[in-house]
């Protein structure tokens, strides 16, 4: 998501957002934990046990096309 495609950034509060050097919209760990869940996709930020799993190289997609190319 870039500046131009966000129209409720007027609803965010400043420590909830910034943007890259790219200009994409990039939301905070606080946005996440106020949100309240983990949307799964991959977030810079995210603070919920799917973010670490994927640091931790046991994301639920390798593991997914793991099976897939087994078959």
């Amino acid at each position: 998501m870039n500046k131009n495609d966000f129209s409720n950034i007027n609803k965010l509060k400043s420590n909830e957002y910034y943007y890259s050097s790219e200009g994409y919209l990039i939301f905070t760990e606080t946005y996440h934990l106020k949100r309240g869940y983990c949307c799964q996709n991959y977030c810079k930020h995210c603070p919920y046990k799917h973010k670490k799993n994927i640091l931790n190289g046991n994301n639920q997609i390798s593991r997914r096309n793991k099976r897939r190319n087994s078959k």
